[in-house]
């Protein structure tokens, strides 16, 4: 076989293709590694021949060195064929050892080779990343190192250019200073002359104000005002008038303090014009930064602008202090607004006030107390003050006091009174006419608010004709309660009935049980004599009818069937303690007595004289029976009495059942009283008198000084065996002692006396001198109902007029006989066959009655001493 290296190989002939680094040698001499002999000394075989790869050449990367054997034989080949001297001389080299090793198996030779490959091509791949590290190595630490020399040789640059700008600039500036000099002192001067001239300003103003004045005043000698008093009138009407007048101006004395300071201090420092004004600025707010001024100048200046300043501090810390002071005296005499809804509102001071607000703030317990503001023409800390005198809890409920009038309409806005769901305007002590009118003109302010009222209006009167024009002025809105006829109506009612002075107490204060109107859809459908017993807890009374306009009927029939829209009037402990239940079993009223009974003539004495004492005895008339006689005592001539019963617009001679008996004297003297047959009266009314009704003291001591003489007057001529009582039925006082004797004799006829002052009521009952006391506290009571709800005050005077249906005392043989045993509610329906509403009863050893008894259900044993409280028509 030839060996030239233009023939063509042979396919039966093993070929060896070298490694890469042998291809890329210079050398026509192959140098191997010198690794560790690994394989036997037996000469190297032949290699096989391979056959060309037809794809084309590419360039070995380092991935395909790392990871896999080299076996990229077409790359040997492209080499071989590029180079043809070394493929001559490889063919030259390995054609020897072939001959010597040709007895070798083809399969041995194989292996052989494939692992030379192997090995050669590892060495090569760790070669080849040292090569490739260490050249990237270089690169990157050459390419560091000139650019170092090239930053350096810049930084060198750059520094020289700065030092030859820095000697321009030092050249340029010397220059401008050189040339600027002349025209800054020059400003700084104009400046400083500038400063001095505006301080002057004011006074030149001044002095030629002065000037002025005097000249006018040479020339013209009728003018009595100078030019000067004109303008510091004016500055005075302008501080006074606008309310921002003296911050402003005092704003406007620091900013030109502050300019004027800051152009001085610009004419005396080097600084420029902003931070001569900031300088000018701190010397004001701390007068203690001028301690740095150098120069005469500088010093001068800031010494001006500090004491300045202290002015003006002390004018801030004047209006400061003015403002603070204002306020508080504001808030310390009620001047602030009252941002309140809901509440109530009373307008005027009386001595009424005191039990009114108890009363309210019993009404407000049960929704854990309420707002009730005062406002009147008083101190607001003498009315705190008198308030907290007043002994009693007010249970949760704020009142809040306010300095002003009601006749305002600025003062009526600063207590919310559009948004007060009641106004109370209470009566003003003194003159009735004069209080009546006071009361008139409130009336009128209220419905002048243009933002409109939430609640009514309850209006205190002091007499009965004064009504009409009230309600004729407010319209719906006005609810009136008349106090002196509300005393009056009630000391007649006591006077016919006595006890019920107290039944009136428990049934207007909120203490007990009271009026309550309230709509029950459960209820429609059915009869008045059922919903009587659904009421475990309440007593029905009427119904406030929605088919007649919402009028309200007492004691209606047991056939009335209630309807739709229909509200029930009952009696109950509070709103929320009583609710409609299901019906109880109670007995049929077998027991019948429908006879009322018979009317006596009655003797009433009247001591005292009162401006309303002809509707007092009409009303006497009405209630008295046939034959009764009206004695009159009082100082007021019986010819003047005549006259002003008839300017009152009483007829005497229409007077059916009773006939006046008049005496002329002072119920205050002894001897007058003496005159008088106190031991025949029935009852006695001493009333508050006229002349003394502008005081409540003075009144009150009248009243005291003549209930202690008629009792004692009583005592001594009455016989000892009709007066003589028990200790223990009449208190503790000894059987021999003064009070003991006049206890006594009050047990053979009844004294009811009029009290003003609620303190004296106090003082009477404690005694036990009198019966009955009526006092303006029973009025205060009909107030607040009626401020709690309007739709009372139609119940309050139905009970108290001549007409329609009253409060009375009945007997128990009415509707018992003597130890029966029955419920309460057999007694009610008992009372229905007399069309009458049980709503309580008395004991005989019981002090108090029992309103709206809580067991209605539970029998008990009755007895014939036993009373009961019913309303009912007015006995005939």
């Amino acid at each position: 076989m030839s060996f030239d290296s233009d023939s063509p190989p042979s396919s039966s002939r093993d070929w060896f293709f070298p490694s890469p680094a042998f291809i890329h040698t210079p050398y026509p001499t192959p140098k191997y590694p010198k690794y560790p002999r690994r394989f036997t000394a037996n000469p190297r075989n032949s290699l096989p021949y391979f056959p060309p790869d037809p794809r084309p050449p590419r360039t070995p990367s380092f991935r395909d060195v790392s990871d896999t054997p080299y076996r990229d034989f077409k790359y040997a080949r492209t080499r071989r064929d590029e180079r043809p001297q070394i493929k001559e001389q490889f063919n030259d080299a390995v054609s020897a050892p072939k001959n010597e090793i040709s007895g070798v198996s083809v399969e041995k030779k194989s292996s052989f080779v494939n692992k030379i490959i192997g090995f050669s091509a590892r060495g090569l791949k760790i070669r080849w990343q040292m090569a490739v590290s260490v050249a990237i190595l270089i690169t990157v630490f050459s390419s560091l190192l000139h650019k170092n020399f090239s930053l350096q040789n810049q930084v060198n640059e750059l520094q020289d250019q700065i030092s030859k700008c820095n000697i321009s600039i030092d050249a340029t500036s010397s220059i401008k200073q050189s040339i600027d000099y002349l025209p800054s002192t020059n400003l700084k001067i104009l400046a400083l002359i500038l400063s001095l001239t505006l301080l002057s300003i004011p006074f030149l103003i001044f002095k030629y104000v002065d000037f002025v004045s005097k000249s006018r005043s040479l020339d013209n000698i009728s003018e009595e005002v100078s030019f000067n008093k004109q303008l510091a009138y004016q500055v005075d009407v302008f501080l006074s008038v606008h309310p921002y007048a003296k911050p402003l101006a005092l704003l406007v004395a620091t900013l030109l303090l502050i300019f004027l300071g800051g152009l001085a201090l610009y004419g005396v420092t080097d600084g420029g014009l902003a931070e001569c004004l900031w300088l000018s600025w701190t010397y004001i707010a701390d007068s203690g930064n001028h301690a740095g001024s150098e120069g005469i100048g500088w010093k001068l200046v800031s010494v001006s602008i500090s004491f300045g300043g202290m002015l003006i501090f002390a004018m801030m810390l004047g209006l400061v202090s003015d403002a603070i002071s204002e306020k508080l005296d504001s808030l310390r005499k009620g001047r602030s607004e009252v941002v309140e809804q809901n509440h109530t509102l009373i307008l005027g001071w009386s001595h009424k006030l005191g039990s009114l607000l108890n009363q309210l703030a019993i009404a407000n317990e049960s929704l854990g107390g309420g707002i009730v503001v005062v406002m009147a023409e008083r101190d607001k800390e003498e009315m705190e003050l008198d308030i907290a005198k007043m002994e009693f809890n007010f249970k949760g409920t704020s009142v809040i006091c306010r300095s002003g009038s009601p006749l305002i309409l600025a003062d009526l806005k600063k207590v919310s009174v559009s948004k007060a769901r009641a106004i109370i305007v209470l009566a003003v002590d003194g003159n009735a006419d004069q209080s009546d009118a006071r009361a008139l003109r409130t009336v009128l302010s209220l419905t002048g608010v243009k933002e409109g009222l939430r609640g009514h209006i309850v209006v205190e009167l002091s007499d009965l004709d004064n009504e009409v024009l009230v309600k004729l002025v407010g319209g719906d809105l006005v609810e009136t309660v008349v106090a002196h006829d509300v005393i009056g109506r009630l000391m007649i009612q006591c006077a016919r009935q006595p006890g019920l002075a107290q039944i009136w107490e428990d049934i207007l204060g909120f203490e007990n049980c009271e009026f309550y109107i309230k709509r029950w859809p459960q209820l429609h459908g059915m009869q008045f004599e059922d919903v009587l017993i659904s009421f475990p807890d309440a007593i029905p009374c009427g119904v406030k009818v929605a088919s007649c306009r919402g009028k309200i009927i007492l004691n209606p029939e047991d056939s009335y069937v209630l309807q739709e829209g229909d509200e029930v009037l009952v009696i109950a402990e509070d709103d929320d303690t009583y609710s409609p239940a299901a019906l109880p079993r109670v007995n049929e009223a077998s027991f019948k007595n429908t006879a009322r009974p018979a009317r006596k003539p009655q003797k009433i004495l009247l001591c005292g004289w009162r401006r309303d004492i002809d509707d007092m005895i009409v009303v006497l008339d009405a209630f008295l029976a046939h034959g009764s006689e009206l004695w009159m005592f009082n100082d007021v001539p019986e010819k003047e009495r005549e006259k002003k019963l008839i300017d009152g617009g009483l007829d005497i001679s229409r007077l059916l059942n009773i006939s006046l008996v008049n005496r002329e004297g002072n119920a205050i003297i002894r001897r007058h009283l003496e005159s008088l047959p106190l031991e025949s009266f029935d009852s006695i009314l001493i009333l508050a008198d006229e002349s003394v009704e502008d005081s409540a003291i003075q009144a009150d001591s009248r009243s005291l000084a003549t209930l202690f003489l008629i009792r004692d007057i009583q005592a001594k001529r009455l016989p000892y065996r009709d007066t003589m009582v028990t200790q223990a039925q009449r208190g503790s006082f000894s059987q021999g002692s003064w009070i003991g004797e006049m206890q006594q004799a009050s047990d053979k006829s009844v004294i009811i006396s009029e009290i003003l002052d609620p303190r004296t009521k106090n003082l009477l009952s404690m005694s036990r001198i009198s019966d009955y006391v009526l006092s303006n506290e029973l009025v205060s009571m009909a107030l607040a109902m009626v401020a709690e709800d309007r739709q009372i005050n139609e119940v309050l005077e139905e009970l108290f007029a001549e007409e329609g249906n009253e409060m009375h005392i009945r007997q128990a043989d009415l509707y018992l006989r003597e130890g029966e045993e029955l419920s309460f509610y057999e007694i009610l329906l008992r009372a229905r066959q007399r069309r009458e509403i049980v709503i309580g009863y008395r004991s005989p050893n019981a002090e108090r009655a029992v309103i709206n008894p809580p067991t209605k259900s539970e029998r008990q044993r009755w007895s014939l001493k036993d009373v009961f409280v019913v309303i009912a028509e007015k006995d005939e």
